[in-house]
């Protein structure tokens, strides 16, 4: 560990209260030669992508999750339109459900609030709400999955302040993903139970004219807020997506998107020897050698950041992911995201990182401030903040002298403003190392080709269930009447006979195990 490195490497943007610490990753201060065509390449990519340039040519869409922070670099007067007139909205839509002047039919005030999305629709909202609405006046919960235990769950949390005091968010821009569907019809289906209109206790988040937006109009939803079809759900949580919850829970949307713009406006600066973003890219591809040969460790040293890594992991996977480059060959690019929080992780898998396989680099994230107000001595002169450094610097020391790559982002506290920042600042990351590795960060081929394969499923689900009698048969006789394959149509009516749709006769193998209606 060096201190003349560590004064070469690091990045400081003393007016944001930011900085970068690269030091201890085993690179340059400045891109070699063999980089500099490409980082070329990427801020000119970056350029194109903030200029309205086509970034998803699976869709024909532009990618412009830049401009939610800074309206005026939108390309088309309409888009400045279609970020500015929502965003008053919502806040005027925010500060009458807070005082009071939206109230459920009954003329009671909402109590606490159930968002129904998934992936980016839920992510970005659930890392701001951990983050910043720790203390929020209306509390946030989930449905994110299409989970029935885990909706009963939630459900029965909801019902103890009661669910006509619910404020239902509904977040698709389609309307058509499965999960969010389904959540919205679970929870559609415990108002009725309960007696109460569900569209008039409910919001919807969601592209013009799409399937919700259909259905919101028909069961007559307190509002509406638009998504726009140049926001990808990894990087919404700046959107009408994860604004509309964070305004409702009180939190300062405007010095949220103010972080993002300043981290915004150091990091669009070509030089790559001061820019966070395009340092953070090369970072990782110095680490995995271009080729994602080692996974990246979030550590938050600070709880209300323990869903970064989890925010994280969409935002980079889905981005980087990919089995093909932007010339059609075939490079299985990726770059694997996992982790939790410090000091947790040093009494969990800090052990294998420091003495295990060498397959990662850790990205520290130091907050500076332990707490606002006065600490106590847990030890004469020291405190629980004192610790917490310690153990942070004690991590980063140790998996140093075992030759481990680490890297280190400190801000000064977790508020909205610098919340903002990492958002901002990572969203770039991705874009930059996309370029660098030259693939394409703004579509998902596997996300789809997955839900089609669920379809696939579903429909030989329906099959299955269709043809089961009274008489007690094996997977291979029906499917041999199907003409399907006798593992599917196993897995089918296994799940059909945990989910009481079936009798199963267990016989000594998976082929001898027989299967009947109910």
């Amino acid at each position: 560990m060096s201190w003349t490195s560590y004064q070469q490497q690091l990045i400081r943007y003393p007016q944001l209260g930011f900085s970068l610490d690269t030091s201890l990753m085993g690179m340059e201060p400045t891109p070699g030669t063999e980089m500099q065509a490409s980082v070329a390449r990427a801020f000119a990519d970056m350029l194109a992508l903030e200029n309205g340039g086509i970034a998803n040519p699976d869709e024909n869409r532009m990618v412009g999750h830049y401009w939610l922070r800074n309206p005026s670099l939108a390309p088309t007067p309409e888009i400045r339109e279609a970020i500015s007139t929502p965003l008053a909205a919502l806040k005027a839509f925010a500060t009458d459900v807070l005082a009071g002047r939206i109230t459920n039919p009954a003329g009671e005030a909402f109590a606490q609030i159930l968002l129904i999305g998934i992936g980016g629709s839920a992510l970005g909202p659930q890392l701001v709400s951990d983050a910043l609405g720790r203390q929020a006046q209306l509390p946030l919960y989930f449905f994110d999955n299409t989970d029935p235990a885990g909706i009963d769950g939630v459900l029965a949390h909801l019902a103890k302040t009661g669910l006509a005091k619910t404020l239902v968010l509904v977040i698709s821009k389609s309307g058509g993903t499965p999960e969010t569907r389904n959540g919205m019809l679970e929870a559609a289906a415990a108002y009725e139970a309960a007696g109460l209109d569900f569209g008039h206790h409910a919001v919807a988040i969601t592209g013009r004219n799409s399937q919700l937006d259909q259905f919101a109009t028909q069961h007559e939803f307190i509002t509406r807020f638009p998504m726009e079809d140049w926001i990808g759900g990894r990087t919404s949580v700046l959107s009408t997506v994860g604004l509309v919850p964070a305004a409702l829970q009180g939190v300062d949307i405007d010095a949220l998107l103010a972080g993002a713009a300043a981290m915004d406006a150091e990091t669009r600066k070509p030089e790559a020897s001061n820019n966070a973003a395009m340092r953070l890219a090369l970072a990782w591809h110095h680490a995995g050698r271009g080729r994602g040969e080692k996974d990246m460790v979030v550590l938050p040293y600070k709880d209300s950041l323990v869903l970064f890594s989890k925010y994280l992991q969409q935002l980079i996977m889905e981005s980087i992911g990919k089995e093909l480059d932007r010339d059609g060959k075939v490079v299985h690019q990726g770059l694997a995201v996992y982790g939790n929080k410090g000091s947790t992780d040093q009494h969990a898998y800090v052990q294998q990182l420091r003495d295990g396989v060498n397959n990662f680099f850790a990205t520290f994230i130091e907050v500076r401030r332990g707490r606002t107000g006065a600490s106590l001595e847990v030890d004469p002169g020291t405190t629980t903040a004192d610790y917490l450094q310690g153990f942070f610097r004690g991590t980063r020391r140790a998996l140093y002298d075992s030759g481990r790559m680490s890297m280190t982002l400190s801000i000064p506290e977790v508020n909205p403003f610098t919340l903002g920042l990492l958002i901002a600042l990572f969203e770039r990351a991705v874009s930059f190392y996309a370029s660098l590795v030259n693939i394409n960060a703004y579509h998902q081929p596997g996300v789809e080709a997955g839900k089609k394969a669920a379809g696939v499923f579903l429909k030989l689900l329906a099959h299955v269930r269709s043809q089961l009698t009274g008489e007690a048969r094996t997977a291979d006789q029906i499917a041999e009447g199907l003409q399907a394959d006798p593992e599917d149509v196993y897995h089918c009516l296994n799940h059909l006979a945990a989910n009481g749709a079936a009798k199963i006769i267990p016989g000594t193998s998976p082929g001898d195990d027989r299967f009947s209606r109910v």
